[in-house]
């Protein structure tokens, strides 16, 4: 069973800031990003408490506008405050964020859609600064589909003055899970999961009790480990709609997939045949997935080619994967890889949350014991990694939470 999403619950925590009071959201995962967000919200003078599956954040009238540089460069994530602070407070500064180390991520169109709707914005100090009297609807058109931007504008828009119709927007459960948050509060949008979203500023939102919608990249990941190891799993908590294209190419690997309303189950039972993959925008294969797909592809029979679209340097790791024996060449943003029965163990880094759990799975795939280092990247994503797998028989030992 899946927690909730990593890429939703730290979005609509950053939501709760647009209006006061207390906000109460479930099904939150058990993962290090959370309590980094709490401290970002703490910083912002808010009081936030994790208990059990859920966070409980309470906004005061009077919010600081000024996001604290030690908790914001622990992750990505944290540039989502952005949008929210500039609603409210009508100035915002946001230390430049940290996070993977997956390619440049610019806030180009974050700043670009604030500024359509009347806000004066600028890199300084190695924080990103956002000042507007009043902000105003427009129209926007964002030059790729992307996922923070259209969470940044979208809760800039709530509360801003007259009609912002954001085109070219992220399509992404993630983004129809803030939506619906937003639109409990009192928001007014039309469109979500689309390309197109239209919302109606409304002078004031409303806290609320909201559950987070199922992790898909988490789903995705277990469902990987089993075509890797050639195993059986049932993954539930999660909307395998969300996960249609993932699913279809486990099918073309030789799995056995069944799905379920709340849930689908993988079954690997011979060596999985090679497939190819592109990286695209929801509704495409996730980028997230894209290390996990590239080392099912390590062990596979025959030849793959994965083409990343999203983050130039999401290949890093495939370095790690060619310690352990693995046949993979990059060329660009493509890489060729010929599968091989087994890998042999090594020495490996992780450099990002998605790489690391592709190099633990790896390591199941190979002779020998594999040392995964810099496994607080896995923290960061998957609630009870380790003790899951070894649930699933795996023999997987922790050492310390940051080799």
């Amino acid at each position: 069973m899946v927690d909730g999403a990593k890429n939703s619950v730290l979005k609509l925590m950053s939501a709760a800031l647009l209006a006061e009071g207390t906000t109460v959201l479930h099904n939150i995962p058990d993962i290090s990003d959370v309590r980094y967000m709490v401290k970002v919200l703490e910083g912002l003078g808010c009081e936030a408490q994790i208990d059990g599956g859920s966070v409980t954040i309470t906004v005061p009238a009077e919010i600081s506008w000024n996001a604290d540089i030690d908790s914001v460069r622990q992750f990505r994530a944290s540039v989502c405050v952005l949008g929210p602070l500039t609603a409210r407070c009508h100035h915002a500064v946001v230390a430049l964020p940290g996070g993977d180390a997956i390619g440049s991520r610019p806030l180009d169109m974050h700043q670009s859609g604030l500024e359509k709707m009347g806000a004066v914005t600028r890199i300084e100090h190695g924080c990103v600064v956002a000042e507007v009297e009043a902000l105003h609807g427009a129209e926007i058109s964002l030059d790729f589909p992307s996922v923070g931007a259209t969470e940044n504008i979208l809760m800039a828009a709530v509360l801003a003055e007259g009609e912002t119709v954001l085109d070219n927007a992220a399509r992404e459960p993630e983004i129809v899970d803030l939506c619906h948050m937003l639109k409990q509060m009192g928001a007014r949008i039309e469109g979500e999961g689309s390309n197109t979203i239209t919302v109606n500023g409304v002078p004031k939102l409303n806290p609320v009790e909201h559950r987070v919608v199922g992790d898909r990249i988490v789903a995705g990941t277990w469902a990987y480990a089993a075509a890797m190891t050639r195993g059986d799993i049932t993954v539930g908590g999660i909307d395998p709609v969300h996960l249609h294209l993932v699913l279809e190419k486990l099918k073309l690997a030789g799995a056995t997939v069944e799905t379920y309303p709340t849930g689908f189950r993988v079954i690997q039972e011979r060596r999985a045949t090679a497939v190819d993959y592109q990286t695209l925008p929801f509704p495409g294969f996730p980028t997230d997935l894209q290390p996990l797909a590239i080392a099912l592809c390590t062990v596979s029979e025959g030849m793959s080619v994965i083409t990343e679209n999203i983050f130039e340097s999401r290949f890093r790791f495939v370095d790690e994967l060619t310690r352990m024996g693995a046949d993979a060449t990059i060329d660009g943003h493509h890489v060729v890889i010929r599968g091989r029965e087994q890998l042999s163990y090594a020495p490996v880094w992780s450099s990002d949350i998605r790489a690391g759990a592709g190099l633990v799975f790896a390591g199941l795939c190979a002779d020998g014991v594999t040392q995964v280092n810099d496994v607080h990247h896995i923290d960061r994503g998957y609630p009870g990694f380790v003790e899951n797998l070894c649930r699933l028989g795996a023999q997987v030992e922790r050492v310390s939470g940051d080799e």
